[in-house]
């Protein structure tokens, strides 16, 4: 099997075979791909009509074949390339209906495992916009309070605001990147990367200005037919309201009547968990693990 490195010329196809997934995982998108291809060691091939990545970060694991083939002939594919190479057969971002078509179609030959740290959230768009009821009472009071309390506007992010998003990012880095957390430092270099890169990865974003000064931005594109995924958003913590507004904000002005967003994943940060589950989340989409039990 012929793997290659994730390149810019690569878009086209890679977003071919992701579209036909149809799937809500912010793991589905070029733009994620592609943002975060040097720091997971990310190379794709594409094997019997279905396209596989492979990470060589932590050892070789290979993504569940993605496309709307049957996965079976590149799944006995990868089975045959890693017996070759003397490694087991791992596979990662694994769905529930993928588990569902292991059990049926090759029952007992993986054992699978989900990981909580990587579901992502999913709400609906109409909810967080509106943080009606009781359940979203105290978002909607610090919403409110930042309104009352700032001169704020919300504008998209253009070549005309750029600089001003990217001099508030380089700020927050200062603040929350501490020396030797390479998590973070990655983070804030996708960050950068995908603000400079938007318009190439069909990605949007939104900002938030509070008495003239950039407080908060996101960024995230159109998934599938129904949802919008977000794939970064950074705000100001000691500015109060300003995560809440930005949350609302970027929704109300970008999500286009699409009935669901995906906010990503928590990392198993129990700060950020806590965070989500607060926004009251319609479902999970669950991601595991599977390995080859028998060759």
């Amino acid at each position: 099997m012929d793997f290659q490195p994730v390149k810019a010329s690569d878009k086209e196809i890679i977003d071919k075979y992701m579209k036909k997934a149809n799937s809500r995982s912010c793991d589905m998108s070029f733009a994620a791909v592609y943002l975060w291809k040097d720091f997971y060691l990310l190379e794709y091939t594409v094997c019997e009509d279905m396209l596989i990545f492979r990470t060589t970060e932590d050892g070789s694991s290979y993504s569940f074949p993605i496309g709307d083939a049957s996965p079976e002939k590149a799944l006995l594919a990868l089975e045959a390339h890693c017996k070759e190479n003397e490694e087991p057969l791992k596979l990662h971002c694994v769905y529930r209906e993928n588990e569902a078509w292991l059990e049926e179609h090759m029952p007992g030959k993986f054992e699978i495992e989900f990981d909580r740290d990587s579901a992502d959230y999913i709400y609906e768009c109409e909810k967080l916009i509106g943080l009606k009821g009781k359940k979203f009472h105290g978002k909607k009071n610090h919403v409110n309070k930042f309104i009352k309390t700032y001169d704020w506007a919300y504008e998209k992010i253009t070549d005309d605001n750029i600089d001003d998003c990217l001099a508030m990012l380089y700020k927050w880095k200062e603040i929350n990147c501490e020396p030797g957390n390479i998590e973070k430092h990655a983070e804030a270099c996708v960050s950068e990367n995908a603000l400079r890169e938007r318009e190439f990865l069909g990605l949007k974003g939104g900002l938030i200005r509070a008495d003239g000064e950039v407080v908060a931005f996101a960024v995230g594109e159109q998934i599938n037919e129904d949802t919008l995924v977000v794939h970064i958003e950074k705000a100001f913590s000691e500015v109060p309201g300003a995560y809440a507004i930005i949350n609302q904000q970027f929704l109300v002005h970008e999500a286009d009547g699409l009935k669901y967003v995906n906010r990503e994943d928590d990392v198993g940060e129990p700060g950020l968990r806590k965070a989500k589950l607060s926004y009251h989340p319609e479902f999970l989409v669950e991601k595991g693990f599977a390995r080859l039990e028998r060759v």
